[in-house]
C-alpha cells in the first residue's frame, strides 16, 4: 500500500511510523508545510494511561518519550492565597519539539519519507502525484483538508467563551499546577506544567468579557506578558514568560478555543480511475480541550487504531476505515464530553469562586466526571482523607450535630433544613406507581415506602400526590383531597416514624394537560379508553398530537379553585405528618405548563416573560408555604431544559431558582425534559447534575440532583464538589430498597445505621464484598501505567 499523510505533527509522524512498522513493504511519506525544525506551542501532556497506549504500540519511540519526560504525581491548586496538593495523578510533560524529533528519527530509522516545506493544496493531487492508495489528513486544527470536503466530513465548529495564550516560562514547577487570580475586571486562571529540564508550559485564560475589560484586546504582545508576569507574580518567582517566536503580535496572540466535531471522516477521490481515500486524523476530525491535555492523547490514538485496523487480512480498505472511524467515533466523543465538562468548569470559575479552597480545589479535581472520589482515593488516600474530615466537620457544624470520629463519606454527613436534620445525603426520589384506589393508598405503599425508608436513605419521598380528583395522572395515582386520603398517608407516615431513622416527605402536583391517562404498563401517556376527565392547562394544548385529550386554558376561576386545592392538600399532608413537602413545577404537569414558554402563550398577567409565566407557580407557592408548618422546609421541582429549541434552557432555570429562592422555597430539585414529545435530551451518567450545579452555585439556593445516580461515588462526588447538597436516587431503589445501605457495604463504610433487625445482614455482606475485592486485586493484570513504569526503569 501506498500511504501520504498530510501533515507532519505528531499524529502524521506517529501513524506513519505505525504503518511502517507493522508493514515496510508500504510506501509511506508525511509531507508538511513548515520546516523540520519549526514546532508551535510549548510542552504537551500525557496521563501514565496514554503512555501505556504507546508502549504497547511501538516500544522503541515510547521508550525514548518516556526517557524525554518531566514526570510528575501532583497537582497544586492555588486560591485566594491557599495551596491544595492532591497527588498520585501520573502525569508527564515532554516539548513539543522534543517529541517531534523523537518520531522523525523513528520514522527515518524505518524508511519513512519526509518532505518538508511543502504546502498541500491539492490533496487529490498530491495522491496522484505519490501514487497513493490513501491520504490520511493530520494537518490540524485549521485543516485545508476537512475544509475542501465539508460538504462530506460536515464538520461542526464551536467557538468556546474564554480567551487564553500558551506561553513559557524558565519557571520550574514540580506539580501540575492551576493558579487562579482575581482582578477587578474579573478571575483569570493559569495552568502550568514543567516538561523538561528549566522550562514550564504556563497557558493563560480567562472569560472573553473579562479579557476585554481588562484591555487585552488593545494590548501589544509585550504589554500582555508584562500583565500576565503582575497578574501571576506569586506564582513565577521572578521569572518572565515567554510567547513563541512566532506568535502573531498583540491581541491575536490570545484565541478562543474551537470545539470541532465531524459527522464523518473518510471521503472518496476518483483519481485517474481509482477510488482513493482521504482520512481525517488528529485535530482536523476533532478537538477537546486542553485543559484535560488531550488533543496529542486524541491524535496518537486515532494513529494507533488506524494502524490496527489496516492490519485486518481480510478487510477491505473500504471496511478497515469504516472500522477506525466506528471505534474512534467513540472513544473521541467519551473523550470530548468530559473535555466539556471541564471547560465550561474554568469557563464559569465565578461559579465556583464562593467556596473554600477545600472544596473549590475538590471540584476543579472532578469537574470533568471522569475522575471520581473513590479514584481520588486509590491515587491519593491522605488527601481524600483529609478532605473527608475537613467536609464532614463542615456538615456537622451545618447541621449542629457533633463531628464523626471516623471518616464519614460526604455521601453520609448530615444535613438540615429549617428543622428537619437529613441523617445523609441520599433521598428516595418520588416514583409514580399507579396503585391507588380512588386516591387512596393502600397496603402496596406501605410496603413499598417503608421497605425503603428502612434501606438507609435520609428522606422517601412519596410519588407525585394530586390535589383533585381532575389532577390525577391516571386513575391509579394517590390524593389528598379526602379525609380518607389523609388516614391512609397517616398510617404510612406513623410506620416510617415507628420502624425507621428515616423521614418522609410528599410531593403535591396537577397533571394539567397530562392527566387522564392510563398506567404506564397500559400505555404510557395514553388517554383512558373510558372515564376521562376534563384537563386544563395554562394553555389550550394536546400534549401528544392527534391522541392525548385536549386540555382548555384555566380560566381564574379554575386557578383560584386549584390554588385552594394546593392548600387543602398542603394542610392534609402536615395533619398526616410529613416531613418533607415538595411543589412539583416540572415534566409538563399543571405548574410546568406555566413556566415553559413551549405550552403557555397566554396574553394575560400569566403570560409572556419569564417572570409572568413564573406568576402563577409563584402565588401556589406563597399560598402552600402559608399553610406548611415553618420548621418544615418546601422543595420545588422544577425542569431545568426543555430539551426542545425556544423552550426552557439552564440560563432560564437559574433565573426560575432565584424567583422561588426569593419566594422562601428551601431547595430546588433540578430535573428536566418531559414538557414535549419533540425533546432531545443528552443521557448519560449524572445527566442533569449540571443542572443542580449551575442552580446551586448561580442562584445560591441548596439543590437536589437527579438524573442516572446510581453509585456512591456519584453520590459522594456530586456532594463534596458542591455540585448539589443532596441526590435524589430512583431506580436503583427500586431494583434494592436498601441500595443506601448496599453502597455504603461496597465503599467500606461501617457506619451507616442499619435496621436492628437486619444486622446479621450487614456483617455477611460486608465480609461477601471484602472478598469481592481481594479476588479482583489478585486477578487483576498489568494496567497501562504500570506497563509504562516498567518500560520506564528498563
Amino acid at each position: 500500500m501506498n500511504i501520504v499523510c498530510v501533515g507532519g505533527g505528531p499524529a502524521g509522524l506517529y501513524f506513519g511510523l505505525l504503518a511502517k512498522r507493522r508493514h515496510r513493504d508500504y510506501t509511506v511519506t508525511v509531507v508538511e508545510r513548515n520546516r523540520a525544525s519549526d514546532t508551535f506551542g510549548w510542552g504537551v501532556v500525557f496521563s501514565d494511561q496514554t503512555l501505556g497506549h504507546l508502549a504497547a504500540a511501538d516500544e522503541e519511540s515510547a521508550r525514548a518519550i518516556l526517557q524525554s519526560f518531566n514526570h510528575w504525581d501532583d497537582i497544586d491548586v492555588h486560591f485566594k492565597g491557599r495551596t491544595v496538593r492532591s497527588g498520585g495523578h501520573g502525569f508527564c510533560g515532554i516539548g513539543r519539539k522534543r517529541l517531534l524529533n523523537i518520531l522523525q528519527e523513528r520514522c527515518s530509522a524505518l524508511g519513512v519519507r519526509m518532505v518538508f516545506e511543502h504546502e498541500v493544496l491539492d490533496d487529490a493531487g498530491l495522491a496522484r502525484t505519490y501514487g497513493a492508495d490513501l491520504v490520511v489528513a493530520c494537518d490540524g486544527v485549521n485543516s485545508a483538508t476537512r475544509n475542501r470536503y465539508a460538504a462530506t466530513y460536515r464538520p461542526e465548529l464551536e467557538r468556546r467563551q474564554c480567551r487564553f495564550v500558551w506561553l513559557g516560562t524558565r519557571k520550574r514547577f514540580d506539580a501540575f499546577t492551576f493558579a487562579f487570580e482575581e482582578t477587578e475586571h474579573g478571575w483569570f486562571q493559569a495552568h502550568a506544567y514543567q516538561y523538561d529540564g528549566d522550562t514550564s508550559t504556563f497557558i493563560v485564560e480567562t472569560p472573553e468579557e473579562t479579557w476585554h475589560a481588562a484591555g487585552l484586546e488593545a494590548m501589544s504582545q509585550e504589554q500582555a506578558l508584562a500583565f500576565c508576569e503582575r497578574l501571576f507574580a506569586r506564582h513565577l518567582d521572578g521569572q518572565p514568560l515567554m510567547a513563541n517566536a512566532a506568535h502573531q503580535r498583540g491581541s491575536a496572540m490570545w484565541i478562543r478555543f474551537p470545539r470541532i466535531a465531524c459527522r464523518q471522516w473518510v471521503h472518496w477521490n476518483d483519481i485517474e480511475g481509482r477510488r482513493v481515500p482521504t482520512v481525517l486524523m488528529g485535530d482536523a476530525a476533532h478537538t477537546a480541550h486542553f485543559s484535560i491535555g488531550s488533543g496529542t492523547k486524541l491524535a496518537l490514538e486515532d494513529a494507533i487504531e488506524l494502524a490496527r485496523c489496516l492490519d485486518d487480512p481480510g478487510a477491505s480498505l473500504e471496511q478497515a476505515l469504516a472500522a477506525y472511524e466506528s471505534a474512534r467515533r467513540v472513544e473521541v466523543l467519551k473523550l470530548q464530553s468530559a473535555a466539556r465538562n471541564s471547560m465550561e468548569w474554568f469557563e464559569n470559575v465565578v461559579r465556583y469562586t464562593a467556596m473554600e479552597a477545600e472544596q473549590f480545589a475538590y471540584s476543579l479535581l472532578t469537574r470533568s466526571q471522569r475522575l471520581s472520589h473513590e479514584n481520588l482515593r486509590l491515587r491519593d488516600p491522605a488527601y481524600v482523607g483529609g478532605f473527608e474530615r475537613w467536609f464532614a466537620a463542615r456538615a456537622a457544624a451545618q447541621a449542629g450535630v457533633q463531628a464523626p470520629q471516623e471518616p464519614t463519606p460526604p455521601m453520609f454527613t448530615p444535613y438540615k433544613v429549617r428543622g428537619v436534620l437529613l441523617k445523609n445525603r441520599v433521598i428516595v426520589s418520588p416514583m409514580a406507581q399507579y396503585s391507588a384506589v380512588d386516591g387512596t393508598v393502600g397496603d402496596f405503599h406501605l410496603a413499598h415506602l417503608g421497605a425503603r425508608a428502612l434501606g438507609g436513605a435520609a428522606l422517601v419521598m412519596a410519588e407525585m400526590t394530586c390535589v383533585s380528583a381532575d389532577a390525577r395522572i391516571t386513575p391509579g395515582c394517590p390524593g389528598l383531597y379526602a379525609p380518607e386520603h389523609t388516614a391512609a398517608w397517616k398510617r404510612i407516615v406513623d410506620f416510617v416514624h415507628g420502624n425507621a431513622d428515616a423521614l418522609i416527605g410528599v410531593q403535591l402536583g396537577h397533571a394539567g394537560a397530562k392527566g387522564s391517562t392510563r398506567p404506564m404498563w397500559d400505555g404510557i401517556d395514553q388517554p383512558l379508553e373510558s372515564g376521562n376527565w376534563p384537563l386544563v392547562s395554562a394553555s389550550g394544548q394536546q400534549y401528544l398530537a392527534g391522541v392525548s385529550q385536549v386540555a382548555r386554558e384555566a380560566a381564574r376561576e379554575d386557578l383560584d379553585r386549584i390554588k385552594r386545592d394546593f392548600v387543602r392538600a398542603t394542610r392534609a399532608a402536615a395533619e398526616a405528618g410529613f416531613d418533607w413537602l415538595e411543589l412539583h413545577c416540572a415534566h409538563g404537569y399543571l405548574l410546568s405548563s406555566f413556566i415553559s414558554p413551549l405550552t403557555n402563550r397566554r396574553d394575560d398577567e400569566y403570560g409572556g416573560g419569564l417572570e409572568n409565566r413564573c406568576r402563577y407557580p409563584l402565588e401556589v407557592f406563597a399560598a402552600i408555604r402559608a399553610a406548611w408548618p415553618q420548621d418544615r422546609p418546601i422543595s420545588v421541582r422544577v425542569s431545568a431544559h426543555d430539551w426542545v429549541e425556544g423552550g426552557i434552557t439552564p440560563d432560564d432555570a437559574v433565573a426560575v431558582a432565584r424567583l422561588f429562592k426569593a419566594a422562601g422555597a428551601d431547595m430546588i430539585d433540578c430535573s428536566s425534559g418531559q414538557v414535549s414529545k419533540d425533546e432531545k435530551p443528552v443521557f448519560g451518567r449524572m445527566f442533569q447534575t449540571p443542572f443542580a450545579d449551575r442552580i446551586r452555585n448561580e442562584a445560591g439556593i441548596p439543590t437536589i440532583a437527579v438524573g442516572s445516580i446510581y453509585e456512591a461515588d456519584h453520590v459522594n462526588g456530586i456532594v463534596a464538589a458542591g455540585r448539589a447538597d443532596l441526590c435524589a436516587v430512583a431506580r436503583p431503589h427500586l431494583a434494592n430498597p436498601a441500595w443506601t445501605l448496599l453502597e455504603a457495604a461496597r465503599i467500606g463504610y461501617g457506619g451507616a445505621s442499619w435496621p436492628r433487625q437486619y444486622r446479621p445482614g450487614k456483617l455477611q455482606l460486608e465480609r461477601n464484598l471484602e472478598r469481592e475485592r481481594q479476588l479482583q486485586a489478585a486477578n487483576n493484570g498489568l494496567s497501562p501505567q504500570q506497563l509504562a513504569a516498567r518500560l520506564l526503569e528498563g
